[in-house]
């Protein structure tokens, strides 16, 4: 049997396009799969029989998206408007703390600087600065190169709010994809009337997909994690080890925010989401 290991990149009806070493084949799955409640996702690293057209193992994922379905992400791009659509500190938030927990490397990028006026440049300087001060990669969306040496040799999805340029910032990587990028916001959940699948397209030497964003922000499983998704609350030895940063006595998180040293939006974020104002479930382990 001619079997060889290789990356889904399509999936439309059931008919899996599988790259291998540069060459695409449309494969079926193996029946055993329904059986056992598995399902071959985009992204998944599977092994093929190639004579029979068949993928007969899917390996291990790291990580898997259920909005869209897609598997084994490196890096995720938080596409965040700075004006027009008015920043959100809530919502940048929100989806970082989701990226970081499904063990997805998020990467900020910033649009719309170039509408500010000055003294709002020197405001999100600062916000900029503090958000790469807890070890998180921020870039504007004219730094073009910067992100390409980010993403390189991975796999990279995209998120934000409507409107903040994810679309743009695709055609900037690629101006190829501008087809592309349309036909995925439809299938991932844009328009009625259309073909729902998802796809991964190869751009230099890394794979990217479009996503049309969250839908929805108000439910995580495991609230007692959340925490672990503030990089800077890290640092911080409260009193007690399970200490919530919230009404605990001995808060070394809530004294540092007292003294500056935390970003008074971040620890609001925090607060919203162990409140009930909670985010949504779109990524899983």
């Amino acid at each position: 049997m001619n079997t060889a290991t290789g990356r889904i990149v399509k999936n439309i009806s059931n008919l899996y396009t599988v790259e291998v070493n540069n060459e695409k084949y449309d494969c079926r799955a193996r029946g055993i799969f329904r059986n056992n409640n598995e399902i071959p996702l985009v992204g998944d690293i599977v092994e093929v029989d190639l004579d029979n057209s068949i993928i007969t193992k899917i390996n291990a994922r790291k990580n898997e998206l259920t909005r869209p379905t897609i598997a084994n992400i490196d890096a995720c791009i938080i596409v965040t408007s700075l004006k027009e659509p008015d920043y959100s500190a809530s919502l940048l938030d929100k989806m970082l703390t989701n990226v970081i927990l499904s063990n997805i490397k998020p990467i900020i990028v910033f649009s719309k600087y170039d509408l500010l006026t000055d003294s709002e440049k020197k405001h999100f300087d600062s916000i900029i600065e503090y958000y790469k001060s807890i070890g998180i990669d921020v870039l504007l969306n004219t730094e073009i190169s910067e992100l390409e040496s980010l993403i390189s040799n991975q796999t990279v999805t995209l998120t934000g709010q409507t409107g903040a340029g994810k679309s743009t910032l695709i055609n900037k990587l690629d101006k190829n994809l501008n087809l592309a990028t349309d036909e995925i916001s439809y299938a991932l959940g844009r328009g009625k009337h259309t073909t729902r699948h998802v796809e991964l397209f190869k751009v230099k030497d890394y794979y990217i997909a479009d996503t049309p964003g969250f839908s929805a922000l108000d439910v995580i499983d495991d609230k007692e994690n959340i925490r672990f998704a503030f990089y800077e609350f890290e640092e911080d030895l409260c009193k007690f080890r399970d200490c919530k940063h919230l009404n605990e006595i001995g808060c070394k998180v809530k004294e540092d925010l007292e003294a500056g040293k935390i970003l008074n939006s971040r620890y609001e974020s925090y607060k919203g989401m162990m409140n009930n104002e909670n985010i949504s479930n779109v990524f899983k382990k």
